[in-house]
This record gives C-alpha cells, sequence and structure tokens, in this order.
C-alpha cells in the first residue's frame, strides 16, 4: 500500500468520526434546546379547577394577633429540651401542656376532637370527619427543642422570646414550636368558626423528635397501628421558602421535601497496652485513629448528584433560572455530573451532592505522660438516596483500610423512600395549592431533607410523607437552624396559622382535578 493511499484512508477515517462527532454534538444541542424552553414542570394544576369548597376565611385582628404572639412567645420560654434518649426536661414538657390546654381551650373541649397523651408527653389529636370514606391524613411536629446557651454568641437569652426588629427570638421558634403551636391555633379558629371537616385528621406532637422519636412518635405510630388506621399522607417538617438562597434562581421557591437522607454514625476504634510516653512505639492508638479518620476526610463519598431526588428539584427550577444556567438545569441528563463539581465545593450544597462524612467526636488519653490503650472517634454520615447502609459502610471499610482499626455501626438507616410529587399526589398537590394561594408567585419544587425528622418512624402508615412549612429563609437563616439567634418574624408566625388554617379545609375536597398536562416528559 503507498503512502498516499495510507493518508487516504486515514484522512477518510477520521473525516467519518469528525462528522460522527459534530453529527453527535448538533443531536445533544437540539435536544438540550428543545428540554430548556419546554420543560416547565412548575405548572401543575389549573387551581381554577379545583372542585369547589366553601372555605372560611381569616381575618386576625389586633386583640387576636396580640393575644396569639403571647401564647407562642410563652411557648418558646419553656426549656422543653432534649439533651439525650435519657435526659429530656420533662418538667418542661407538664409545664407545656398546661400551656396548650390553655391557650387551645376549644380544641380541648370540642366534641369534634378527641385527644389523648402518648408515652405521658406526646399528644395525639383525632379530628373527625363527617366522611368517613375520605382517608385520614396526619400534620405532624414536635415540642422538644435542642439545648441552646446564651454564651454560645446569642444576641438575647435563647429562652427569653424576646422580640427585635420584628422578629420573635428563641429556641424553637424555627424548629418546631412555630408548627406545633400555627397547627392548634389554626384548628382553634376554625372550631370556633364553627367548622367541621369533611374528611377527619390527625395531629401528632411528638416530645423527643430531636433524639429520634422513639418514645413519642413511635408511640403515637403504635397506638394508629392498633387501630388499623392508613393515612393519606403525612405532614410533618423539614424544607421552606428559600428566598435568595439558590444562587442564579429568579424569585423565591418553596421546596415541599419528598424524602430524607438516611444516617449512620459509626464508631472507629484503636486498642493496644498503654505505655509510658518517654518510650512511645512508632505508632499510637491516637496516630492510628487520626490516619484512618484522615483517609475519611480525603477521600469522600462519591459524587452521586442526579441519581436521587435532587435532580428532580433542579429541573423543577430549571425555568426561573436565566441562560445559561438554565440549559444545564434543564438537561440534568447530560450536565449532572458538571454540576455536581460546582455544588460541592460548599458544605451547603456538598450535602446534596453526596453522602456526607462528618467526624463529630475523638476520645483518647488520660495523662499527658500516657500512651493511651485506646482511642476512639465517632463519624456520623447522612446517606445519599443513591446508596444504601450497607454500601455506606462497606466504603468504610474500604477506605479506613486497616485492620487495627475496629469499625462498628452505633446506628442507622437507609435513605427514605421517595413520595409521590405528580399531577395524582394528593398531598403534594394540597400544598402546593395552599402555599400557591397564599404566595401566587412562589416557585414550588419537591426537594430532599439533607436532615432527619421523626416522620420517617410513619412509613408504616402511608406511602406519601412530605416535610415542610412556609418559613421563609433568606441568606444565613438555614445556619439559625440547631444553631444562634433562631428567629421567626411576627409576620411569618402569622402566616404559619393562616396556612394550616387553609390546608386543613383544602382537604375536605373529594378527589383531585383531572390530570391535564404531561409537561415531565420529552
Amino acid at each position: 500500500m503507498t503512502d498516499s493511499g495510507s493518508k487516504f484512508k486515514i484522512f477518510k477515517f477520521l473525516k467519518i468520526i469528525i462528522s460522527s462527532l459534530l453529527i453527535t454534538v448538533i443531536f445533544l444541542f437540539t435536544i438540550a434546546t428543545i428540554r430548556t424552553f419546554t420543560l416547565d414542570v412548575n405548572v401543575g394544576l389549573q387551581l381554577a379547577r379545583w372542585e369547589k369548597t366553601k372555605n372560611i376565611s381569616l381575618v386576625i385582628d389586633h386583640h387576636q394577633r396580640e393575644q396569639l404572639l403571647n401564647h407562642f412567645k410563652e411557648a418558646i420560654r419553656i426549656p422543653t429540651v432534649s439533651f439525650s434518649e435519657t435526659d429530656i426536661n420533662t418538667t418542661a414538657l407538664l409545664e407545656f401542656d398546661k400551656l396548650l390546654r390553655t391557650a387551645f381551650p376549644t380544641v380541648f373541649s370540642s366534641s369534634l376532637v378527641h385527644h389523648e397523651l402518648v408515652a405521658n408527653y406526646s399528644h395525639l389529636f383525632r379530628v373527625q370527619g363527617s366522611q368517613p370514606d375520605l382517608v385520614p391524613y396526619l400534620l405532624l411536629a414536635h415540642i422538644d427543642v435542642v439545648p441552646a446557651r446564651e454564651s454560645d454568641g446569642w444576641e438575647v437569652p435563647p429562652f427569653s422570646a424576646e422580640e427585635k426588629d420584628g422578629f420573635i427570638y428563641g429556641r424553637g421558634t424555627i424548629d418546631d414550636k412555630g408548627a406545633v403551636m400555627g397547627i392548634l391555633q389554626a384548628l382553634e379558629y376554625l372550631l370556633v368558626k364553627g367548622y367541621a371537616p369533611r374528611r377527619g385528621f390527625y395531629i401528632g406532637l411528638g416530645h423527643d423528635e430531636e433524639v429520634s422519636g422513639h418514645n413519642g412518635a413511635m408511640n403515637i405510630v403504635r397506638a394508629l397501628k392498633q387501630r388499623g388506621v392508613q393515612l393519606s399522607f403525612v405532614l410533618d417538617e423539614g424544607l421552606a421558602i428559600l428566598d435568595g438562597v439558590i444562587s442564579g434562581l429568579d424569585g423565591p421557591a418553596a421546596l415541599i421535601g419528598i424524602s430524607e437522607k438516611g444516617s449512620a454514625t459509626v464508631k472507629l476504634s484503636v486498642t493496644m497496652a498503654p505505655g509510658h510516653s518517654s518510650m512511645p512505639p512508632r505508632e499510637t492508638t491516637i496516630g492510628i485513629l487520626a490516619a484512618a479518620v484522615k483517609r475519611l476526610e480525603e477521600n469522600p463519598m462519591p459524587r452521586l448528584f442526579g441519581h436521587g431526588p435532587e435532580r428532580e428539584t433542579f429541573e423543577h427550577l430549571a425555568h426561573k433560572f436565566s441562560l445559561p444556567l438554565k440549559v444545564v438545569m434543564s438537561n440534568l441528563w447530560l450536565f449532572s455530573p458538571l454540576l455536581g463539581r460546582v455544588l460541592e465545593r460548599k458544605p451547603d450544597t456538598n450535602a446534596f451532592v453526596r453522602t456526607t462524612t462528618a467526624v463529630t467526636m475523638f476520645n483518647a488519653g488520660v495523662k499527658v505522660n500516657v500512651i493511651p490503650s485506646i482511642a476512639e472517634a465517632y463519624v456520623n454520615l447522612r446517606i445519599h438516596s443513591a446508596q444504601s447502609l450497607q454500601e455506606v459502610l462497606d466504603l468504610i471499610h474500604a477506605t479506613v483500610g486497616d485492620q487495627r482499626v475496629k469499625i462498628e455501626l452505633v446506628n442507622g438507616f437507609d435513605p427514605l423512600p421517595v413520595s409521590s410529587a405528580d399531577e395524582k399526589s394528593l398531598g403534594f398537590q394540597i400544598i402546593k395549592k395552599t402555599v400557591l394561594d397564599m404566595f401566587p408567585k412562589l416557585t414550588i419544587a419537591p426537594g430532599i431533607c439533607i436532615g432527619n425528622t421523626d416522620s420517617r418512624h410513619f412509613r408504616d402508615l402511608t406511602k406519601d410523607i412530605y416535610r415542610f412549612a412556609p418559613i421563609w429563609f433568606k441568606p444565613g437563616d438555614a445556619q439559625r437552624f440547631h444553631g444562634i439567634n433562631e428567629r421567626i418574624s411576627t409576620k411569618n408566625y402569622e402566616e404559619l396559622i393562616v396556612f394550616y388554617f387553609s390546608l386543613i379545609q383544602n382537604c375536605d375536597i373529594q378527589k383531585l382535578p383531572e390530570s391535564h398536562s404531561s409537561t415531565h416528559e420529552l
């Protein structure tokens, strides 16, 4: 074969490859363009087509506003702190019980409401509906709070409920006494106005959510199971209205949680014979364990962005981004790896990308001149929806790679099932309608909770668990959650009450409207 003939064949071969690549690029560009300008899954149901219901309107006068804020502040002042599963402020919980009975007398005296204490300190309310064939739902919240000390940097004492610049400060204002008081205040107003629901529902108030809900929520579930109760959906705390939090998004967005990440606490330990510091071995228990911990931090869990519910979140929001982000968000089938690399740069968005690894406790040594016989570290992981607890444990063993390090699972569970969020989803669409009735310009999207709630204990009672309250979060507000200067505006607390007041009535429809679009398909 001549050199010219070989060059011609090579040139022809390269030409075919380049042509194929160009065709592929043009095809991908065409698909991406079509999706960018046609994929708008946020349209949802046409609200005008909903079944007509005679909703009672809520107008809060000056006296009522003063009273509801006083009750809310009183709730914040009661330090219902859960320190651990065995250390809970039961005295405060009993005081909180008295407050509820005083603040909401109609709820506790109405013939439509059955109330019972569960596990001594949790509350379960059953509100009777006039149409027993309508499957009931449950509104869930929790009374307990995490510890808080003024010395940590609070602007005001954390249990003072002090009001500053239109905000009420205090532990529990966001997590989760706003929902506790807001739900019961909404029901109180409805009952006073003569409301009688068509669809019955439950209200569950757990007392130990901050320490896993093993007594409160789990005993509420046990009581409902014994009565053969099945729920159409559960609504708990979780996600919120984000205003200016998502970079590049035009306007605020309400994210309704449809799942939660899993969780695991893993103990690492190294044991050897103790010794004197004057004759140290080449490696100590602390050195071996520190190296293992460093390997875990330097080798994070795999990037999985786009393989869980977070993909649906960004696709729902895509039309509210400007170009070129709109192209990226509308075509995560193509750009997920790229967006994942961007998101992993910041701790708050890295949580959407992978299973996170946090070394939270490290214990070793009793004296400066003694080589410790044991060193222990605890690692907390929040498991991405595309992974299982077992897969995470296997990766930890592989990454540590040292048989001298004992690895034990203290506790853990898989990521939660993903609840429905389509046009046939009763719970999601009623929550969405209620939000849009209040805030018509909001963008609504399903989301995933990176933390955990005790709603996970209700999986056997319903396939649909949602995590949302219309609390407004601006940049920096998320850090107040379990942090310092937790607060809520007086206006936002009133909005919480209006939300639950409307939601309860919106649930009285017989069924959802007929589906009118298939916008999520290409």
